[in-house]
């Protein structure tokens, strides 16, 4: 049966979104690239192997690569109750067909052929007789359900099904330059199990943050652009500044090292696979056609061009994929192809060559070179500066700085694994140099204004992102940011009222969407605070209008606890909430949140004996938010209540549902001490092997092995290593002594001293040991206690290979002499030295098998009737013999059976 495992991460997410389509029939997962939520999916297919589900996608291609990374994770494995088939299919499917999809009965991996697309009137069809609807229906890259035709297939078999459960996965769900339509809003009405941002990602260490270096072709590309301006502007006193600025750019371009160098030096991984993305196929062209760019890292490196229109795209993928020269850079250009659904492993890094203008496609880009699965840092080359054009990077910063700051209002610093990513400027010269060029031509107000006006007039508003640039290159939206920044006193500049009463004419809103929702929520909580005379206010209070009072109230704590959203969270606004009676040490929300959720775990399992990274269905880290709760009764009780924000009151709701105040590790050491105690008294020491495992299925071995090399770091406490004593612990068990018992057991066991030199025993390389041994012997190395010991052991233990094997001859001969032959000496046949003739007689046949036996051997073997081939055959010979023995006869002995 198939069984697909997914990241922790992943698996709250599944079961919060099983749980979801339970409740609602939707449910949504918004997670970056890299993360492995196609994962998700194949999961939900595996849990229901007797049902049919629909699984649409953009492109076959994308299904294929995931199908082809499902296989690698379960050893072969697929799941064959998919129903396949892509949106552009979709479009062109009747209702009759899509109402069919799903009919056939046999369970196989089905996919829809993209051919027959005609275009049928199927308003009038009759697909009442539907009896074939899947039982899931799952949504990849669901955003792009929002294109008018794709839409419109999606909407047209959702109406045919309209009970499926329906399952969507994204790296979002906002189509940026399709008015930021909110997919989750318009396709699951809003449900949506689990979004995380490419920033909390980062955080978590579910990514690892890539080293991010900005380059000079696009500086270069601007030149013309800043030229042209400049000739056009009509004020002299500006045309000469800038003149100068641009003179002063070219020499900053000049001595700025060229791309060669840039590669050489941050190119870690020289022959690493690179994806280098570019904006259509002539400018691939033009790409591919310096690779001297990459001469100082290799001057041969292999080249691969995908374009989505090439047919032999698929094929020229997979020979990038399947190009193992580690002795060779290795690039694949590509244009559209890879922004979204598929994942490559193995990739060093990313080379962005496109101006992309979509935040969706930034993310896809650089998501090429995270991964989930990857430990390795990745290096993101960014030689169009995307990051100026967009402030898609400043905007991942913002997600992390939030995320950090949320973890550290709950204390949860433990979930912070990356605070920051590394940024390499390599134009921070030329940048200042272009940042001056655009104060400097700065249009006018009036000019910005007309602008303003032709928007207005074109949109019906004035709703832009502050990185709106008109076709002209003026930047608009950040223009109306700052008019906005003017009026409320947080920017710098002049706004009359002639200026103002002209922007209300074109509909301007002062107030932003996050100052809209202030302004809500604020007074919201006047209301409250005038009707009931303070701001106490349950965490999970909502007021009549539906405004989630008690939530806002904690993220304002949270964010004036972590100096987080410090725009959002002015001066101003808390001065406005002290003035309503803000009660900012009220730890309500989060803490009751948590707390329900322990109560249905105690319910449920009536303990609390939760590991630390625990997370239950809905998301919440309980097993981290119970060892904080331990950690704040301990400051609880040793200040008595100071600086700590757990209350009596808190301390008793949480005995009642039997919360343990001792930390999970100190229960485990206490669980492992009494099974030590146990032992102790059963046996007389603790000299345990180290895969000893108790009766109850407790690996004391292996814990005893753990105290000792605390003991050894200075890291068990005395309280502990003073009980541990009193039961007899030996902290120093791999003696001189100790080895030997080891050697004198090979002996008992194999009846031979023969070790080979890797042979290892409970952790010991007793072959090598002994051999050192013997050396050390010879050379008056060791003590007389040594040597006396060393002297005990059997002689044949300590001659020479040649003449053991002499010895073993005599044995064998004599063996022939008293019973004619030498094909059926028994398992426990001792020859007159004390060693077992039969494990020899073994080992001498495999020797000669594997061509290690000289002739001389051979034929003094041949000479007393030596058996080469018994009837009874290998594998038989060996089937009764002691584990140690069955070792001894599968590897070749140099010191016994060697030339």
């Amino acid at each position: 049966m198939l069984k697909v495992v997914l990241f922790d991460h992943n698996q709250s997410a599944y079961d919060a979104a099983v749980d979801m389509m339970k409740q609602t029939g939707k449910a949504a997962i918004i997670h970056p690239t890299g993360t492995g939520k196609s994962f998700i999916g194949f999961r939900l297919c595996a849990d229901h192997p007797d049902e049919r589900i629909l699984w649409l996608s953009p492109s076959e291609y994308i299904f294929k690569t995931q199908l082809e990374n499902l296989k690698a994770a379960t050893g072969g494995e697929l799941p064959q109750n998919i129903v396949f088939c892509t949106y552009a299919k979709l479009m062109w499917m009747s209702e009759t067909e899509m109402a069919e999809v799903c009919e056939d009965d046999s369970l196989s991996l089905r996919t829809l052929s993209n051919t027959n697309q005609t275009v049928r009137q199927s308003e009038e069809e009759d697909t009442s007789h539907v009896n074939g609807a899947p039982a899931y229906i799952i949504l990849d890259e669901f955003h792009r359900c929002g294109a008018q035709q794709w839409g419109q297939g999606v909407q047209k078999l959702l109406s045919i099904f309209p009970d499926t459960p329906i399952l969507g996965l994204s790296a979002t769900n906002i189509r940026y330059l399709d008015n930021q339509r909110d997919m989750a809003d318009e396709l699951f009405d809003g449900n949506i199990a689990s979004e995380m941002t490419l920033g909390e990602a980062i955080v978590r260490g579910i990514l690892n943050p890539p080293k991010y270096v900005l380059s000079v072709y696009s500086c270069q590309q601007s030149l013309s652009k800043y030229e042209q301006r400049v000739k056009t502007t009509k004020s002299r006193i500006v045309r000469d500044t800038c003149e100068q600025l641009l003179e002063d750019l070219k020499r900053a371009l000049e001595m700025s090292e060229g791309l060669d160098e840039i590669f050489d030096k941050h190119m870690a991984d020289r022959t690493g696979k690179y994806i280098v993305f570019c904006s259509n196929k002539e400018h691939m062209d033009e790409m591919m056609g310096h690779l001297e760019w990459f001469a100082k890292v290799d001057k041969h490196p292999h080249v691969y061009s995908l374009y989505t229109l090439d047919p032999g795209s698929d094929q020229v993928f997979d020979d990038f994929r399947a190009d193992n020269d580690s002795s060779h850079l290795r690039l694949l250009y590509c244009i559209d192809a890879l922004n979204e659904g598929i994942h490559v492993e193995g990739i060093s890094g990313v080379i962005l060559l496109r101006p992309t203008v979509s935040p969706i496609v930034y993310k896809q880009q650089i998501g090429r070179a995270l991964s989930a699965s990857k430990s390795n840092d990745a290096v993101v080359f960014d030689i169009v500066q995307n990051l100026n054009c967009l402030e898609s990077w400043s905007l991942i910063e913002d997600e992390m700085q939030l995320v950090t700051s949320y973890y550290r209002s709950l204390g949860e610093n433990s979930h912070i694994v990356n605070e920051h990513f590394r940024i390499i400027d390599e134009v921070k010269d030329c940048r200042k140099l272009f940042n001056q060029l655009d104060d400097t031509l700065s249009a006018s107000w009036d000019l910005m204004f007309d602008l303003a006006k032709a928007y207005y007039e074109e949109h019906g508003s004035l709703e832009m992102k502050a990185t709106y640039v008109t076709e002209e290159g003026y930047p608009l939206g950040q223009w109306v940011f700052t008019q906005r920044g003017i009026r409320k006193g947080t920017g710098h500049g002049c706004l009359t009222e002639e200026r103002i009463q002209k922007l209300d004419s074109i509909g301007m809103v002062w107030e932003s969407f996050q100052d809209q929702l202030w302004e809500k929520n604020y007074a919201a909580a006047k209301t409250y605070y005038e009707t009931h005379g303070n701001l106490d206010v349950k965490w999970d209070y909502v007021t009549e209008e539906g405004i989630p009072l008690g939530e806002w109230l904690c993220s304002i704590r949270s964010f004036e606890k972590a100096g987080a959203r410090q725009k959002y969270l002015t001066r101003e606004r808390v001065r406005l909430l002290n003035d309503i009676g803000m009660i900012w040490g009220k730890i309500d929300y989060f803490w009751e949140r948590n707390y329900e959720a322990a109560a249905a775990y105690y319910r449920e399992h009536g303990d609390l004996d939760v590991v630390a990274s625990y997370v239950n269905a809905d998301g919440i880290k309980l097993g981290s938010w119970i060892h904080r709760m331990r950690k704040e009764r301990r400051k609880y009780d040793e200040n008595s209540a100071k600086g700590t924000t757990l209350t009596e009151e808190q301390i008793h709701r949480l005995d009642a549902i039997g919360m343990v105040w001792t930390k999970v590790n100190d229960t485990k050491w206490d669980k492992g001490y009494q099974a030590a105690k146990k032992y102790a008294d059963t046996h007389g020491d603790l000299l345990a092997s180290a895969r000893y495992v108790t009766d109850d299925g407790f690996r004391l071995g292996s814990w005893l092995r753990n105290q000792r090399k605390a003991c050894q770091e200075h890291k068990l406490s005395a309280a502990r290593k003073e009980k541990m004593d009193a039961i007899g612990m030996e902290w120093q068990t791999d003696t001189w002594e100790s080895r030997l018992e080891l050697v004198k057991k090979w002996y008992r066991e194999n009846g031979s001293l023969a070790i080979p030199q890797d042979t290892v025993v409970e952790g010991v390389w007793i072959g090598k040991w002994l051999a050192f041994q013997k050396k050390a012997l010879e050379e008056g190395k060791l003590s007389q206690r040594q040597a006396e010991l060393l002297a005990e052991l059997p002689a044949d233990g300590m001659v020479k290979a040649s003449a053991h094997w002499k010895e073993m001859y005599q044995d064998a001969k004599e063996y022939s002499e008293n019973h004619g032959n030498l094909a059926s000496v028994p398992r426990d046949y001792l020859g007159k030295r004390g060693t077992n003739l039969y494990t020899w007689v073994l080992n001498q046949r495999k020797t000669r098998r594997a061509g290690k036996m000289n002739e001389e051997k051979i034929q003094l073997l041949d000479e007393i009737g030596f058996v080469w081939e018994p009837l009874m055959g290998r594998k038989a010979e060996a089937a009764d013999l002691p584990a140690a023995q069955k070792r001894s006869i599968e590897e070749t002995d140099d010191m016994a059976i060697a030339m």
